[in-house]
């Protein structure tokens, strides 16, 4: 067959079919335009999902009879200065868009320039271009899509439902009024208005206004601002707390030069930020902006322009991770608002249907428990269980805990009693240790709130990061066993745990070989004092089994450390005196990443004390 040159037809729609994928990619192209067009007001308007009508109206610069006519002609754009593809400041910049929907709809584009005083109209249909016509409209461009994909009919079975495409469509809205507080946008579908978003001032606290009309309440209150500049490369935007998240990625947004991408590297380099503060398979709330100099970006890398490619890839990746790692280490002390929230929601559904006696069963509870519960005593230590402590680097008493530090000995009165606690003691994020509820949690005073805190959980994050400072500073020490402890396992985890025995002992966990079915660990990290270490092994080669290399040897040895934590802190079920409680609290305030354990659960809870009065009908 020999070679001929395609009509120009034919190439708008090879070219709409790389563009327009559904409804919701001519909503994006559309919007897109009004901004770069200096809209300030948005609306958007579908009908059936968008097959039937798509309408875009805006308040912008508008364009004049000319510019009116030449838009819809290939590869026509007044955003592309001086023809230099390496600086685009602008959204759309190719000109392929306007003339690509028009060659598969109804296309009418109204428009009116600032200034003029007639206002004009161009229609194409599927292709067909129609003389411009005056017409009556105010400042600004309203384009009309009707019967999209009529003039390809095929690319119709393609398509979801209508309420999919509306979804697309929403998301697609969303995204980008997240990246412009400054203008206001409106989404109607069908006969509903499904968003409504006001325009916000141009600052971050607008900015939050904005992401939480779109995100929710539960992140507008976990929200930690993220700011950063390193080599010309800018980053802004907002983070959840690592205890807001959920099981996909869907409020995960990415934002660079304005522009809504999916980027593998940003996302890669999110988990790594976050690190170990959240459980594997759950991701993060955020709402991230990155700007970068145009002529060190590529946007022109996928024809929707959803992917970027970075001139300087890691500069950008390092940027990423070390801005939002030093966000949450900053507030890594932080309650979240969602847990409060969740608790004082869950005693009023409690309340309200119970009546009067719906807290009876937790006023049993607080019976059933031991008596050491609401006071502070407890039996003395014996001589030799204080002798072995004073070695410990924390000073917590028990025979499988890793001890705290800086506590004294405890009471040798078995009864209970008050003791005074220094006034600004309530001044401090986590306040003052008041009681000990089913030898599990401990309950803490502020000045405005109620403190619960599981001690298990929170304990364990202090191990693990006192791990992991102590594997960054050369390793950690050692405490060898006077007889090695002896632990059978089958020959597979065996030869797993032997495989890494380099990096056990650089976390402090020295094991040797002993027969085919056991294992011989001679010494044991000292943090974790008389730990049980047949099940610390075990659970280790289970850990070991189930990555087999596919995680990097830091992220290796980061979840080793954490299965060493959990068996080293102290365990629910575990008594402590009042230094204990107060020593874990000041503890926690002093540690990176405390609000959470190492599984990404939170270590306590805050209740303010407005809710709680209000919970009780005081306010």
């Amino acid at each position: 067959m020999p070679i001929r040159q395609l009509s120009p037809e034919t190439v708008n729609r090879i070219a709409a079919g790389e563009v327009i994928e559904r409804p919701a990619s001519v909503v994006k192209e559309l919007v897109e335009n009004a901004i770069d067009a200096g809209a300030a007001n948005v609306e958007v308007v579908t009908v059936a999902g968008g097959l039937s009508l798509i309408r875009v109206s805006d308040d912008g610069q508008g364009m004049a009879g000319p510019d009116l006519e030449l838009c819809i002609e290939r590869h026509a754009t007044s955003k592309l200065n001086e023809d230099d593809l390496f600086d685009i400041r602008s959204f759309g910049f190719r000109g392929e868009a306007l003339p690509s929907i028009g060659s598969v709809a109804r296309l009418e584009i109204a428009s009116r320039s600032a200034g003029a005083r007639d206002a004009f109209v161009v229609i194409v249909d599927k292709g067909a271009r129609q003389p411009l016509k005056p017409t009556a409209i105010n400042r600004g461009t309203r384009v009309e899509v009707r019967d999209l994909f009529s003039a390809t009919p095929a690319r119709l079975k393609f398509l979801k439902s209508e309420r999919a495409e509306n979804l697309a469509t929403s998301e697609t809205v969303k995204r980008l009024a997240m990246a412009h507080p400054e203008v206001g946008f409106t989404l109607v579908m069908g006969e509903r208005a499904s968003l409504k978003l006001p325009r916000q001032d141009a600052t971050q606290a607008g900015l939050l206004q904005r992401l939480a009309k779109i995100m929710g309440r539960d992140f507008q209150d976990d929200a930690i601002e993220v700011a950063g500049e390193r080599d010309g490369v800018r980053i802004a935007g907002f983070v959840g707390l690592p205890t807001l998240n959920r099981g996909d990625a869907s409020q995960q947004y990415l934002f660079v030069n304005g522009r809504p991408v999916k980027d593998r590297l940003l996302i890669g380099a999110l988990r790594a930020a976050y690190g170990d503060t959240i459980p594997r398979g759950r991701h993060p709330y955020l709402a991230l902006f990155i700007d970068v100099e145009p002529r060190d970006l590529d946007v022109n890398v996928h024809p929707a322009k959803t992917e970027v490619r970075f001139k300087d890839a890691g500069a950008v990746r390092s940027l990423v991770i070390g801005a939002v790692r030093h966000a949450l280490e900053q507030s890594s002390s932080r309650a979240s608002a969602q847990g409060g929230r969740e608790t004082i929601e869950a005693f009023s559904a409690t309340l309200a249907s119970s009546g009067p006696l719906a807290a009876q069963p937790v006023l049993e509870g607080m019976r059933e428990a031991p008596r050491y519960q609401s006071g502070w005593g407890r039996p003395a230590a014996s001589a030799v269980a204080f002798a072995r402590e004073a070695h410990s680097p924390f000073g917590l008493r028990g025979e499988e805990q890793a001890p705290l530090a800086a506590v004294d000995l405890p009471s040798a009165e078995a009864g209970a009693h008050s003791e005074t606690v220094a006034e600004e003691t309530l001044d401090r994020p986590l306040g003052a240790a008041r009681a000990q509820l089913h030898e599990t949690y401990i309950v803490a005073q502020t000045r405005d709130a109620v403190v619960i805190v599981d001690q298990h959980a929170a304990h364990e994050r202090l191990v693990y990061e006192r791990l992991k400072s102590m594997l960054a500073n050369g390793g950690v020490a050692r405490q060898g066993l006077l007889i090695p402890e002896i632990v059978e396992m089958l020959p597979d985890e065996v030869d797993a745990l032997l495989e890494k025995a380099d990096e056990l002992a650089d976390l402090g966990l020295v094991v040797d070989s002993f027969g085919a079915e056991a294992i011989a660990v001679r010494e044991v990290p000292a943090l974790l004092g008389q730990c049980d270490v047949k099940g610390l092994v075990r659970d280790l080669a289970a850990e070991v089994l189930d990555d087999r290399g596919q995680s990097a040897l830091t992220e290796r040895l980061e979840a080793v450390a954490s299965r060493m934590a959990c068996h080293g802190s102290v365990r629910a079920g575990r008594r402590l005196t009042p230094a204990e409680m107060n020593a874990l609290l000041r503890e926690m305030e002093a540690t990176p990443f405390s609000g959470q354990c190492n599984h990404g659960r939170p270590t306590y809870v805050e209740l303010k004390l407005g809710d709680i009065e209000r919970l009780f009908g005081r306010r």
